[in-house]
C-alpha cells in the first residue's frame, strides 16, 4: 500500500480488537492480581486428600476455576503486549504472567502423582464414581500417563525447572529477533534495503531476483556467523527432551510427546512415507516453477516468489471480509452470521502499527470471545490470512459453546483443521468466479504453495526432528556439521534434481522456531491433509458433511484427537487422508500447467 506505518494510538478504532471480554481495562487486570494469587496458594491446601471421588472431584472443580482465572489474567497481558511489543508496561505486564503461570504449575504439582498413587484397585472406583462424571475423560488420560508420572516430589522438582526448560527456545529466539544484524542488501537497480528478520520472507517473494539471491546470500551468512551457537541450543533441547522421555519411562523423546494425544507412532511414519512416495508431485512442481521463471538454474531463492505478477492484486479489508463471508457460506448461515458476529463485535485488531508483532494469531479464553491478530496490507494472502485465523475462532467458538471448560480445549493435533478448511473454500470459490488466466494462475499458485509448505515442508522439518532426536538417543554427538549434512540431505530429496543447492541452505534449519516445541510440525501437515478431505466434502456432500463437521469442531477436546476426526470423516490409522491430499495437490498442478499454456509460457 506505499504508507508510513502508523502508531498505535493513530490506528482508528473500528480496525483494533475490544479486549473488554476479558477485563475492562489495564486498571481492572491488575486488581486480578492478588484473587489469582490467592487462589494459587490455596491450590496446597488439598495436597494429601485426594484419596476419593469426592475430594478429588473438589480439586478438579477449584482447578478449573482457577485454570480460568488465569487463562483470562494470562491472555489479557500476552494481546496487550502484541499491540506493541515497544511498550514497557505491556512488557512488565507479560513477565507478571509469566511468573504467575510458573508458580501455578508448581503449586498444583503434586495432584497427578497424588492421585496416581493410588491402587489400580481404588483407581477404578473413583473413575467409575457419578460424582467425577463431568471429569471422565481428564481422568482417562490420566490413567494413561500413570506408568510415566513421577513421585509428587520428583514431579514438583521437574515443575521447578519450567523456565530453566524453555532458556534453549528463548537463548535461539534472542539471538534470532534481538541480536543478529545482517549486511544491507542491493536490489537490480542498485538501490540498498536493510535486512532483517521480518522482511527477509518479503524479499523471498520479490520479483526482483538479484534483490532474492543478495537477502538469501547476506541472511544466512548471518546464521552461518552464529551456527555454533543454534546447534548449542538445540542440542540443549533435544538433550532435555529425550533425558525427560528417560526418566518418565517412555521408549523415547517422540513416544514421550505424542502420548498426551493418544497418536501412535505409525500415524508419524506413515506421513513421511506417503509423502515421500508423492515426492514426484514436487518434483514435477519445481520443474513448473522453473519453467515459469524462466531460469536456467533454479535456486533455493526462486521457491517463494510468485509466479505471476497477477498476485499483486490489491484488497480493501472491507472485500477481504465479504470475500471471507461468501467463502464460508457452504458452511451454513449460522457460520456466516458468527463471521460476522466477529466484525461487529471487534474481535479483531486488523491493521498494521509500530511495534505490533509480526505474523497472525488466534486466541482467547473459555470466558471470552476469541480475538484475531493481523496486519492487513490487501494482498491475496491477507485475504487468506483472515479467512485461517477465523477459521480457529469458529473452531474455538463453538468448542466454548458445547463442552464445560475442562473438554474445550482441542488439541494441537486437531488445531489447524479448521482453519485450512476456511482457507481452502476460499480459494475453490475464487478459482470458480475467475476467469483470468493470470489470476487463476495466482490463485492455484497459492493453493500449490499451501500443499508445498504445509504438507511437503513440515514433513520434511518432522523427519528433521525424528532423526535427529534418535541421533541424541543413540547416543551420536549433535553438532552443527552432523544438523547441516542431515538437513541439507532433506532437502535435496524433497525438492529433486532441477534445484541447485546452494550452501547456504544447509543453515536453514537454525531459523525453525518450531523445533523448539519437539514434535509439533508434523501435525501441521496432517490437519492440512484432514482439511482438505473435509473441504472437499463440504462442497461434494452438502449438508450432510457440513453437520458432520461442525460437529466435529463442537467436540472441542472431549476426545481424543484421531476419535474426532473418525466422527469427521477422516481415518489417520490409514494413509488415505495424506494420499488424498497429495492426490488434490496433483490435480492442482494439473490445472496450474494448463493455465500455463494458455498463458504462453
Amino acid at each position: 500500500m506505499g504508507e508510513t506505518v502508523k502508531e498505535r494510538k493513530d490506528v482508528e478504532e473500528r480496525y483494533k480488537w475490544d479486549l473488554s471480554t476479558l477485563f475492562k481495562d489495564d486498571e481492572a487486570w491488575e486488581k486480578a492480581y492478588q484473587p489469582v494469587k490467592e487462589m494459587i496458594e490455596k491450590a496446597s491446601s488439598f495436597r494429601g486428600t485426594l484419596k476419593d471421588a469426592k475430594s478429588i472431584r473438589a480439586f478438579f472443580d477449584f482447578q478449573t476455576d482457577l485454570e480460568r482465572k488465569i487463562s483470562n489474567y494470562y491472555n489479557y497481558a500476552s494481546l496487550r503486549l502484541t499491540e506493541d511489543t515497544r511498550d514497557d508496561k505491556a512488557q512488565a505486564m507479560d513477565a507478571k504472567v509469566d511468573g504467575v503461570f510458573a508458580e501455578y504449575v508448581q503449586a498444583v504439582s503434586f495432584a497427578e502423582p497424588e492421585i496416581l498413587s493410588l491402587s489400580e484397585e481404588e483407581l477404578k472406583k473413583i473413575v467409575a464414581d457419578a460424582q467425577l462424571e463431568p471429569y471422565a475423560f481428564q481422568m482417562q488420560k490420566l490413567l494413561d500417563e500413570k506408568p510415566h508420572v513421577l513421585s509428587a516430589e520428583g514431579e514438583e522438582l521437574l515443575a521447578a525447572f519450567t523456565e530453566v526448560f524453555r532458556s534453549p527456545d528463548k537463548i535461539s529466539s534472542n539471538l534470532q529477533d534481538a541480536d543478529m544484524i545482517f549486511d544491507d542488501v542491493t536490489d537490480s537497480d542498485g538501490n540498498v534495503h536493510q535486512l532483517t528478520q521480518a522482511n527477509f520472507i518479503l524479499m523471498q517473494t520479490s520479483q526482483d531476483r538479484v534483490l532474492r539471491e543478495n537477502a538469501f546470500r547476506s541472511y544466512y551468512k548471518g546464521f552461518r556467523q552464529h551456527i555454533n551457537t543454534f546447534a548449542a541450543t538445540y542440542n540443549a533441547c533435544i538433550k532435555e527432551s529425550v533425558a525427560e522421555a528417560l526418566v518418565r519411562h517412555y521408549e523415547g523423546s517422540r513416544a514421550m510427546h505424542m502420548a498426551s494425544e493418544h497418536i501412535p507412532a505409525s500415524v508419524y511414519d506413515g506421513l513421511v512415507d506417503t509423502v515421500r512416495k508423492f515426492m514426484p508431485q514436487m518434483y514435477r512442481y519445481v520443474a513448473l516453477r522453473k519453467k515459469i521463471l524462466g531460469v536456467d538454474e533454479l535456486h533455493y531463492y526462486d521457491v517463494y516468489t510468485p509466479l505471476t505478477k497477477g498476485s499483486n492484486k490489491s484488497y480493501t479489508y472491507e472485500e477481504a471480509q465479504q470475500m471471507v463471508l461468501d467463502a464460508v457460506k457452504p458452511l451454513g448461515q449460522d457460520y456466516v452470521n458468527r463471521v460476522q458476529q466477529a466484525y461487529d463485535e471487534r474481535w479483531i485488531d486488523a491493521m498494521p502499527n509500530q511495534g505490533k508483532r509480526g505474523g497472525a494469531f488466534s486466541s482467547g479464553t473459555y470466558d471470552s470471545n476469541p480475538f484475531i491478530l493481523t496486519s492487513f496490507t490487501g494482498t491475496l494472502d491477507n485475504v487468506s490470512t483472515l479467512a485461517h485465523e477465523m477459521g480457529h475462532s469458529q473452531h474455538t467458538w463453538l468448542a466454548n459453546h458445547t463442552q464445560e471448560p475442562q473438554n474445550a480445549d482441542y488439541t494441537l493435533f486437531v488445531a489447524e483443521v479448521a482453519s485450512t478448511v476456511n482457507e481452502n473454500l476460499l480459494v475453490e470459490q475464487l478459482l470458480q468466479k475467475t476467469t483470468d488466466p493470470a489470476e487463476r494462475l495466482a490463485l492455484l499458485n497459492q493453493y500449490l504453495e499451501g500443499f508445498k509448505g504445509t504438507v511437503y515442508r513440515q514433513t520434511m522439518f518432522a523427519e528433521f526432528e525424528r532423526d535427529a532426536h534418535a541421533m541424541a538417543e543413540r547416543g551420536e554427538a549433535i553438532t552443527p556439521a552432523s544438523l547441516n549434512a542431515l538437513y541439507k540431505k532433506l532437502i535435496q530429496d524433497y525438492f529433486g534434481p532441477e534445484l541447485v543447492i546452494d550452501d547456504e541452505v544447509q543453515y536453514e534449519w537454525a531459523r525453525i522456531p518450531h523445533f523448539y516445541s519437539p514434535f509439533y510440525v508434523y501435525k501441521y501437515a496432517t490437519s492440512y491433509s484432514a482439511a482438505v478431505a473435509l473441504s472437499e466434502a463440504v462442497l461434494k456432500d452438502g449438508e450432510a458433511a457440513v453437520k458432520k463437521y461442525l460437529e466435529f469442531l463442537s467436540m472441542g477436546g472431549s476426545a481424543y484427537p484421531i476419535d474426532e476426526l473418525k466422527h469427521a470423516g477422516v481415518d489417520f490409522t490409514t494413509s488415505e487422508p495424506v494420499e488424498r491430499a497429495l492426490e488434490k495437490f496433483a490435480k492442482i498442478l494439473d490445472d496450474a500447467e494448463e493455465t500455463v499454456k494458455q498463458l504462453g509460457y
